[in-house]
């Protein structure tokens, strides 16, 4: 009897064991959403194009043409000189705009014009510092700049600078400046936390 049970027993486990078998583990992928996510936050946002500002130095390249290769200033008033064409406004214009109004001038004075216009130096985009730091003074404003990125620039606070009554002067012509307490910032109770600054702004250290 219990020989019989062995050969069934044996015989089961041979015709069935690949089925209880305890399953191995597999590695899934990580989820098709989360890797989409990764590639969706890693793209940038485009850069906007450079706009000439009144101080600012153009290099105006026509080529074969040297007489009509200027290096030129943008004036208060937003002109530029150039030889043959005479005054030529370019205040808020890309260098690429500035470069087709400049070929197409030239269309009926030289043959085949091919200009090419770029930004020397940058003068139209600066701000401003005063008061009680290191190096107070201009300074370019290229990108975006806060105020805590300025007074870094500017070489940081003299020990007689009241960290705590910082104002911005907006160059939009309001009369409200805009207060900044330094103290308050590093310890991330200010409000607002992060002061932008545009071109023309100035910041007054106490």
């Amino acid at each position: 009897m219990w020989r019989s049970t062995i050969v069934a027993w044996t015989i089961c486990s041979m015709t069935f064991g690949s089925d209880f078998r305890t399953p191995r583990s597999e590695q899934l992928p990580p989820p098709e959403t989360g890797r989409q996510a990764v590639v969706s936050t890693s793209i940038s946002q485009p850069t906007l194009p450079y706009t000439v500002g009144s101080g600012d130095i153009l290099s105006i390249s026509v080529w074969k043409e040297k007489e009509l290769s200027p290096t030129v200033i943008v004036r208060p008033d937003g002109f530029i000189s150039v030889p043959l064409i005479g005054e030529l406004s370019v205040l808020g214009q890309t260098p690429l705009e500035i470069q087709a109004t400049l070929q197409k001038r030239l269309q009926s004075m030289v043959i085949n014009p091919r200009v090419t216009v770029t930004v020397v130096e940058i003068h139209s985009r600066v701000v401003y510092i005063t008061g009680e730091v290191a190096r107070p003074g201009a300074y370019p404003l290229s990108g975006s700049l806060d105020v805590l990125q300025l007074i870094a620039q500017a070489g940081g606070f003299t020990q007689f600078a009241s960290r705590k009554n910082i104002r911005v002067v907006r160059s939009n012509g309001s009369t409200n400046s805009v207060p900044f307490n330094y103290k308050k910032f590093i310890h991330g109770v200010a409000s607002p936390q992060r002061i932008l600054l545009d071109p023309g702004d100035t910041v007054v250290v106490p």
